[in-house]
Order: C-alpha cells, then sequence, then structure tokens
C-alpha cells in the first residue's frame, strides 16, 4: 500500500441527463433542482461533498442546464430587492447555496454515458484521486459514508466503491458486484462488476450506489473504454477493467438511509420524509396522518 497516498479533495457531479421520467417538467427545469420542500435535491449533494472535505466541485452539465450552475451563484440584484424589503433572513437563504463549496461548470457536449460524462473533468481533477457523486441520491451526512470512502482510498490508492444490498429482484437496473470480505466490517474487496445484469447472471444482490472514489488514472481507462449497455460508455466497464490490471477495488456497504430521487414515486417519498421531519411545517404532519387514514 502507498505510504502516504494523496486524499481526494475534488468531486465531480454529473448532471447532464434528460431526466425523460420527470417530463415534462424537465423540458424547463433541471431534475437536480427538484425542491425537496425548499431545498433542491443538487444542494443536499452538494452539502455532502463538502462535508466530507471536497469544497472543489466540478459540475458536468448539458445545453438547457444552466440554472444549475446559476442556482450555485451570488445573486446581488435579488439579494438587493429583499434588502429593500427587510427581508434579511431571506438574504441569507440566497447567499447559503454559494458558500458551500467552489463549484464549475463543464459540458458534456453529447450523451454518451456515465463514463464519458466523468471523463470530461480530466483536464479540471488532473492526476489527483477525487470523488464521483450521481446526482440524483444523497446520504445522511452522519453516516459518514463518502468520508470512509476517501480514508479508504487514501489508503489503498485503488478504487473505493459504495455498496448497498437490495432483493434480488431489482439487480438488474443497477452495476452489480462480486466481492470477497475483509477483517473490517463492511467493507470488501470487490473481485468483479457487471452493468445492469440480468438477474440470473447477477454475481450478488450487492449494487454500485452513486458514490464512488478514483484515482486519477481512471481517466485514461475512460479513453479506451468502448460503447458498453445502451451503446454507452459505462464507468463500470472502466473501473472492472482496471481492477483486471491489478488495482485494487475496494468498496463500503451502505448500512444508513439512501434517499433516491431518480423516479417519481422515490423522489416523492424522500420529499414526504423529510419534510415530516422538519418543524417550520406547522400542521404537515397531523395531516399526513389524517391523510394516510384515508387510503386504502
Amino acid at each position: 500500500m502507498p505510504e502516504s497516498a494523496p486524499r481526494a479533495t475534488k468531486a465531480v457531479i454529473p448532471v447532464a441527463g434528460n431526466a425523460t421520467r420527470f417530463l415534462p417538467v424537465t423540458k424547463a427545469v433541471p431534475k437536480e433542482l427538484l425542491p425537496i420542500v425548499d431545498t433542491p435535491v443538487l444542494q443536499y449533494i452538494v452539502e455532502e461533498a463538502a462535508a466530507a472535505g471536497l469544497d472543489d466541485i466540478a459540475m458536468v452539465t448539458a445545453r438547457g442546464k444552466d440554472a444549475i450552475t446559476d442556482y450555485f451563484d451570488v445573486r446581488p440584484d435579488l439579494e438587493e430587492a429583499l434588502a429593500a424589503k427587510g427581508k434579511h433572513d431571506l438574504i441569507e437563504a440566497v447567499k447559503a447555496p454559494e458558500r458551500i463549496a467552489e463549484v464549475h461548470a463543464i459540458r458534456q457536449g453529447r450523451a454518451k454515458g456515465l463514463g464519458h460524462a466523468v471523463g470530461r473533468a480530466a483536464a479540471h481533477v488532473g492526476d489527483e484521486p477525487f470523488a464521483v457523486l450521481l446526482g440524483d441520491e444523497f446520504y445522511d451526512v452522519d453516516d459518514k459514508l463518502l468520508p470512509r470512502m476517501i480514508d479508504l482510498q487514501s489508503d489503498t490508492g485503488g478504487i473505493v466503491l459504495a455498496l448497498l444490498e437490495v432483493p434480488e429482484s431489482e439487480v438488474s437496473r443497477y452495476g452489480v458486484a462480486s466481492v470477497r470480505t475483509t477483517d473490517t466490517p463492511d467493507i470488501v474487496e470487490v473481485t468483479g462488476m457487471v452493468e445492469k445484469p440480468a438477474r440470473e447472471d447477477a454475481p450478488s444482490n450487492l449494487i454500485l450506489i452513486g458514490r464512488y472514489v478514483l484515482p486519477g488514472a481512471i481517466f485514461a481507462e475512460l479513453d479506451r473504454t468502448e460503447p458498453g449497455s445502451g451503446g454507452e460508455i459505462q464507468l463500470t466497464d472502466a473501473m472492472d477493467a482496471m481492477r483486471a490490471n491489478g488495482t485494487p477495488v475496494h468498496a463500503v456497504i451502505l448500512r444508513g438511509r439512501r434517499y433516491d430521487t431518480g423516479q417519481p414515486v422515490e423522489y416523492l417519498q424522500t420529499l414526504v420524509e423529510l419534510a415530516s421531519r422538519r418543524d417550520d411545517l406547522p400542521g404537515f404532519n397531523a395531516w399526513l396522518r389524517e391523510f394516510s387514514a384515508t387510503l386504502d
């Protein structure tokens, strides 16, 4: 193992997808900015990255998604309008997103898959290790998932994934890993990966979820990776090729809560769950109990 491997300090968040499951709203509003009450999904993700020490973030965007970088930019005109009305608490809310991290925008250009999107950040990241956070799911900061992954990558110098156990009926929707246990609870060695296998071909029920910590060498591998599942350049294929050539691959198994907003039902479940925890929405939980009692 490397004696003093560098630690990841940068994050790449791919946000270039069309989000067809949420049409027609995503014709004009990026899915990543859909609100959990008054905070976009993407802000939770950026806050998760910043809490793990990743305060330099490259958003890989696409045409029609300028609102994403606008959201993390300054709005002096809006601040002045609010100040004129004495709404200083709202000024702080407006300024909060720009203070979380340094956000940069990189255009993907053509939609060629997750691997291609990550590869577009090569010039920004360079040879350093970095994290990839998918833009439609987030995790409780208190679970320390990302910090544990960054620590593990620094120790091994290789690839670190996050895995989640799911019912076997769901494996065909995801990348799936085969693993060996280690001496550390919830940390495994990954012996193979396959993207969206048929249920009968899946090596386990441990799926890859949307957090990765990668060495800078992944970019050269992505350049060599041919289109795979769906005719797209798959990050999973590039990682598995590096594994086959000797790069150590480990994973942290998540035991905490995953907030998945990739599909309408999951988005609504996340919205309701987090809204029910807030103490500034008087009457919401009482209404929710009454409404739930009317359902069959």
